[in-house]
């Protein structure tokens, strides 16, 4: 026995500690985990009972840098503070601790619970100064070891990612060439035309979940990068796949090393690490152009990074315009206070939701009031910004027609493409799975019941696919005729009906006002009445000044102009319904009477304040020629209300002759029902008395 090892230390336990880096370690150094399990042969020799021989096993995979998700040596030293450990077994001091703080607090309670340190040279008591010097010496170039290992392999990395040939996991839409060292597009047509297809959709909407609202709205998907097996896969359209082949640089042909790193914070007392993404490329390791194949240039993805970070809705920046959004303030992003230049937001009040840009609020200096510095409705102002927008937008008819065709045309192929892509795989695999189930021995039923079964699943998949294929066709018109060619044509030449278009959402005019505007200033004048001021600052740098007149609170009905009652009138007398005439007034770009947008109950309620009422229906009869008698024509001839009628049908004491679904009921009253029903009909009593209490009894 040694001589540092006490009968005191020979009545505690003996632990042995094992631990190596990773779980490839485990994997492939067998020989050093089979040498630290034979550090309790050697806790025998030295005198402990193969009872007392504890095996701490629980941390093999895990990195000693520090304490985090180390549960054996948490347990540990939990051990020794509780004093039923007499010593600790373990091949060297870096299995222990590879930090200088962890290995110093573990010889601290070593040295007050008397424990003994052994591995398989010598043993150590960290009450001697001796032996702790020694201990506290191998702990720091344990440590210092750690350190210089990870230099060299970061050197190593660094230097190999310098000349672009360090293996990076590829990108959705690429895949990594072993024999080059480079990233080249994924032969997967599919997987390239939705890469393409996404990049296509953000430069037309602007919005990343724009896109995937588009995605969504034609039952694409999107590829994803599996961390697990490597693969590109297919995922239903969300964020975080668009996001990143948005956010990824790799996209323009770049090869990016060190666009994340990891950082220590401080939460709640303790350390926490986390990846933080740099967005500046001065702020990357390394960044070497034109590498690979690109999707898309380097400027366009810088405008995209742009793009993104304006979306974001952020009142405290002045360059925050944030996305078009489904509101109806046209203005939204774009307004500018003309008092103090901060970006002014949109609120919307009362039942009809109306607009209102509103100055953020301030704090008065001298009072320390809180106040508003400008507020105005936005009815009138969108509607002279609508006025000037598309004046100044007069496109060449016949051009303009024919680009807006080829356009249609090519997007609504490119859709049908995806389908026809995702199509020809789906075929492909549910051909693979025939291929198996006919490649295996029928008589091994275990097997052939599960192939086929497979087989069977991707058959119905590929019919469920192409149902809805025939469904988006159908629905999306992913294939254009004569007719809708002559129908774009029409509508490309009449930019106020696309305007004006029930069609057209709050979020489209607002894209294409931010095509040719880039803000709007708006100052209250005060003098000599309440006007508005608006400066329109559009892309090209030119200003356009106007004024309008300044609307306190939502307003009410008013007298219309002559000009709508008649429109109104015409198309009345012409028998057009309420929805027909609201698409015209709209069409004719006509303002509605309380500055909101036409529709078929405002069209409704016009109407009647000018007493263009349509004929009353006429009452349906209550018999026909074959004698046949309504509901209404039963009660009346038995001179009793109709829902008694109504009773004696659900309680099958008459029968229809002829039930007509949704519409009504005819009866076929002989001379013996008649007798019947008329003798029920003298036994109903009418109870007299408010009208809340009235009801029917029968004697």
């Amino acid at each position: 026995m040694n001589d540092k090892i006490q009968l005191v230390h020979l009545e505690r336990r003996a632990s042995v500690y094992l631990r190596q880096s990773t779980l490839k370690q485990v994997y492939e150094h067998r020989e050093s985990t089979a040498r630290q399990y034979a550090l309790r042969q050697r806790a025998i020799d030295l005198g402990w009972s193969a009872e007392k021989v504890d095996v701490i096993d629980d941390d093999l995979g895990q990195s000693g840098s520090s304490t985090e998700r180390r549960d054996g040596f948490r347990k540990l030293a939990e051990e020794v503070a509780g004093g039923r450990v007499g010593a600790i077994f373990a091949l060297e001091v870096s299995r222990l601790a590879r930090s200088s703080a962890d290995w110093h607090q573990l010889l601290d309670l070593c040295g007050v619970a008397d424990v003994v340190i052994a591995d398989e040279q010598a043993c150590y008591t960290p009450r001697d100064y001796n032996d702790r010097l020694l201990l506290g010496l191998k702990g720091q170039m344990s440590e210092a070891e750690l350190h210089w290992m990870r230099l060299r392999l970061q050197g190593g990395k660094l230097n190999k990612a310098r000349r672009g040939d360090l293996y990076r996991p590829p990108a959705p839409g690429y895949v990594w060439d072993r024999a080059t060292c480079r990233l080249r597009f994924d032969p997967d047509e599919q997987v390239q035309r939705a890469v393409r297809l996404i990049f296509e959709r953000f430069r037309i909407e602007g919005s990343m979940m724009a896109v995937v609202r588009y995605f969504v709205r034609q039952g694409l998907k999107m590829p994803s990068h599996d961390c697990l097996t490597g693969e590109t896969r297919f995922v239903p359209p969300t964020q975080n796949p668009a996001k990143s082949i948005l956010k990824n640089p790799t996209y323009t042909g770049a090869y990016v090393y060190g666009r994340s790193e990891q950082r220590a914070r401080l939460v709640g007392g303790k350390v926490e690490r986390r990846a933080v993404t740099l967005t500046d490329p001065a702020a990357w390791k390394i960044c070497l152009r034109d590498h690979h194949p690109a999707y898309i240039g380097w400027e366009e993805y810088m405008g995209n990074q742009r793009k993104l970070a304006e979306n974001r809705t952020n009142h405290q920046a002045i360059d925050q315009r944030g996305a078009a959004r489904e509101g109806s303030a046209l203005l939204q992003g774009l307004a500018l206070c003309g008092r103090c230049g901060k970006r002014m937001r949109v609120h919307y009040q009362g039942r009809h939701a109306q607009a209102q840009y509103v100055c953020p609020v301030d704090v008065d200096p001298r009072s320390g009031n809180a106040t508003t510095c400008f507020n105005v409705s936005a009815t009138g102002i969108d509607e002279a910004i609508a006025k000037l927008f598309l004046e100044a937008v007069q496109p060449a008819e016949v051009e303009i027609g024919l680009q807006v065709v080829r356009e249609v045309e090519r997007q609504s192929a490119e859709v049908d493409r995806q389908w026809k892509l995702r199509l020809d795989r789906t075929r492909y695999e549910a051909h693979l799975a025939e291929r198996r189930y006919k490649a295996v021995d029928p008589d091994n039923r275990v097997i052939a019941r599960t192939l086929e079964r497979e087989w069977n699943d991707k058959l119905s998949e590929v019919e469920r696919i192409e149902r809805e294929h025939g469904e988006a066709r159908r629905r999306d018109k992913l294939v254009i005729g004569d007719d809708d060619r002559s129908r774009i044509m029409s509508l490309a030449r009449d930019l106020p009906r696309v305007w004006n278009a029930q069609t057209t959402t709050h979020a489209e005019r607002k894209n294409l006002l931010r095509m040719l505007i880039r803000e709007v200033s708006l100052s209250p004048v005060d003098v000599p009445s309440k006007l508005t001021r608006v400066r329109v600052l559009w892309q090209t740098g030119a200003v356009s000044d106007l004024t309008t007149e300044r609307l306190g609170r939502a307003p009410t009905w008013g007298r219309s102009s002559a000009e709508v009652e008649k429109v109104v009138a015409e198309l009345f007398a012409a028998g057009r319904t309420d929805e027909e005439i609201a698409i015209e007034v709209k069409r004719r770009a006509l303002l509605h009477p309380r500055r909101l947008q036409w529709g078929a109950h405002s069209v409704r309620v016009l109407r009647l304040r000018q007493g263009l009422r349509r004929p009353a229906r006429l009452p349906a009869p209550t018999q026909r020629p074959d004698g046949l008698l309504s509901l209404r024509g039963v009660a009346a001839r038995l001179g009793v209300p109709t829902r008694t009628v109504r009773h004696w049908v659900e309680d099958g004491l008459l029968a229809p002759t002829e039930r007509c679904r949704g519409r009504s009921s005819w009866f076929e009253l002989d001379a013996a029902t008649e007798r019947r029903l008329a003798s029920l009909a003298v036994k109903v009593v009418r109870v007299s008395g408010p009208a809340s209490q009235r009801q029917e009894e029968a004697l």
